[in-house]
């Protein structure tokens, strides 16, 4: 007799059963845009009406995000209200970047991010992450959302950056939360598409903290720039190196050079820090999975002492993280617009509309998921992994402007998370309540409180 619980279902907003008043869209879309999505967005593939701000679709089909992502992404550029909330920010980084500007960095960081490379960051990403888990030997209550922030900025310090990086890690954190928290929400005049230049409340108190990151850029390529010109044979051949040198007439500007280094800082962490905390809620609140990932962790970790064999030596720790990225995308819209207007089936896509790919929908589709709203890592077991459609399943995009650093991110994760869940056991309490809130990322809203204790 199978007496396994039933599944697991996270917290996640109810779709909505009656459309909003335009004012109360504009006031959810600031608050928390994941609340505003109606039944019939998770159940159609596709929805197409007139917004606020213009001609919305919202495209769910994966044969229609193929179109967009791939088949005639030459058609679309990012889109104007995303652009608006991101290049205040990131400026020419690789996110936001388009056109020439984009090719440039792609191109000048690729190398970087190659398997051999990759691998080459698994020791220094696990001892990063014994280095910090030391904190947890006293055991007690600690926030993990917060302590995934910490964890994955020190190691993408050490890999990305050789350990050197200008400021204070402590400091670090509190001000991505600020900075997220003000520049990375969409303002109303950016949805009603209101000139540039009309002032948006929301940035204005984020611009102290947009200069705190700017200034630990400017202090990040001189100390570097420093040692170069000192001892340029010691010197690490690291991303910023590499970005250094990729500076001139024929690759990118000094301009180009900083945005990029603060697109990582600022949010190269900041998507698989939520997904390690989301994945360790998740397990808590079942179990009977997570005693699949210690043991396998467990016999993995017996055996095995090279952490570059460990996500293809772990596939039920890579299922439920895989699982929790679906639940919590950590990216959750990919916003696109189309140059022209074209045609996908029956469906039109008028030149300057809003087209959402959005995964917090398209993973929690009724008609693309059994169960869609639980937590079930089983979906991407060996076997049946195989069988997700490539566009129904999007944590790191797809396309031309697919995230560069998602092999990064997927062997960081699995490290972490064999090194944690060895040691420790992360227990949900009465204070455990998150909440997902979009802001840039699927963040959990009060934090992620756990009870951690030193397993025997």
């Amino acid at each position: 007799m199978d007496t396994q619980p039933a599944p697991f279902v996270p917290p996640a907003p109810k779709p909505r059963t009656t459309p909003p008043s335009t004012l109360e869209m504009m006031r959810i879309v600031y608050r928390n845009p994941l609340e505003l999505w109606g039944e019939h967005t998770y159940n159609e593939p596709w929805i197409s009406a007139n917004g606020v701000g213009g001609h919305l679709i919202v495209a769910n089909d994966p044969g229609l995000i193929r179109h967009v992502l791939i088949d005639n992404a030459k058609n679309y550029k990012m889109a104007t209200v995303r652009q608006m909330i991101l290049r205040p920010i990131l400026r020419d980084g690789l996110l936001t970047a388009e056109g020439e500007v984009w090719k440039r960095s792609r191109k000048a960081m690729a190398p970087v991010f190659t398997p051999r490379h990759i691998f080459g960051f698994a020791e220094p990403m696990l001892r990063r992450t014994m280095q910090f888990v030391a904190r947890y030997e006293e055991g007690g209550m600690t926030d993990v959302a917060h302590d995934m922030t910490l964890l994955t900025y020190d190691i993408l310090a050490e890999t990305l950056f050789s350990g050197e990086i200008a400021g204070e890690p402590g400091s670090f954190a509190q001000e991505i939360d600020r900075l997220f928290e003000t520049m990375g929400r969409v303002d109303p005049l950016d949805l009603l598409r209101a000139p540039e230049w009309l002032p948006r409340l929301t940035r204005i108190r984020g611009r102290k903290t947009m200069a705190y990151f700017r200034k630990i850029v400017t202090d990040t390529v001189k100390m570097r720039e420093e040692r170069l010109k000192r001892d340029p044979d010691t010197a690490p051949q690291d991303f910023l190196t590499l970005l250094l040198r990729a500076e001139g007439p024929d690759g990118l500007t000094r301009a180009e050079v900083e945005d990029n280094i603060i697109t990582f800082i600022g949010a190269g962490h900041e998507t698989t820090a939520r997904a390690l905390g989301w994945t360790i809620y998740c397990l808590a609140e079942a179990p009977w999975e997570r005693e699949k990932v210690e043991r396998e962790i467990e016999a993995v970790l017996a055996r095995e002492p090279d952490p570059t064999k460990w996500l293809d030596a772990m596939p039920f720790t890579r299922a439920a993280f895989e699982e929790a990225l679906r639940l919590y995308p950590p990216a959750p819209s990919i916003n696109r617009e189309p140059i022209e207007t074209e045609t996908w089936n029956d469906l039109v896509l008028p030149k300057r509309a809003a087209v959402l790919v959005m995964p917090w929908v398209v993973h929690r589709h009724r008609k693309l998921w059994d169960m869609p709203d639980a937590f079930m890592p089983e979906r991407f077991h060996p076997g049946n992994r195989e069988k997700i459609d490539r566009f129904q399943y999007l944590p790191f995009g797809a396309g031309p402007r697919i995230c560069i650093g998602a092999s990064f991110a997927m062997q960081e994760a699995i490290i972490a998370l064999a090194v944690m869940l060895s040691r420790f056991r992360f227990d949900v309490t009465a204070e455990t309540k998150p909440w997902p809130v979009q802001k840039l990322t699927t963040q959990p809203q009060g934090g992620l409180p756990m009870q951690v204790t030193r397993r025997v």
